[in-house]
């Protein structure tokens, strides 16, 4: 089974899908409109470039190597969180949801990814 349809699976997750660093595939599971999950896949696309950059400036910076290569990102909402690993994104309710569950399933299951950027 794929990492998003086990994501998909629990408990308070809205849906969960993957896309290709190109921008042009995606598959997902859950409760999206075939284009809301589109346009999803399209957004943590540019934002994962965008924290990829920024983890970069910052490393580069303060010397610090331990803030690269990023390898996701997480953003709270009122109603709902999305969290993304490596080329895996998550909608996740914030009242029904657990989110460290959902990332430590995320970074277990992605932990062997190589960097896709």
């Amino acid at each position: 089974m794929s990492v998003y349809a086990e994501l998909a699976e629990m408990p308070g997750v809205i849906a969960a899908g993957e896309y290709s660093y190109r921008g042009d595939r995606y598959n997902f599971k859950g409760q999206l409109e075939e284009e809301m999950a589109r346009m999803a896949s399209i957004m943590c696309r540019a934002t994962t470039m965008a924290v990829h950059m920024q983890a970069d400036i910052l490393a580069a910076n303060s010397g610090n190597s331990q803030l690269t290569p990023a390898q996701g990102w997480v953003v709270r909402g009122p109603g709902f969180t999305v969290c993304v690993v490596a080329n895996v994104f998550c909608f996740v309710s914030n009242e029904a949801g657990s989110l460290n569950t959902i990332l430590a399933h995320m970074r277990k299951r992605l932990a062997d990814v190589e960097e896709l950027i």
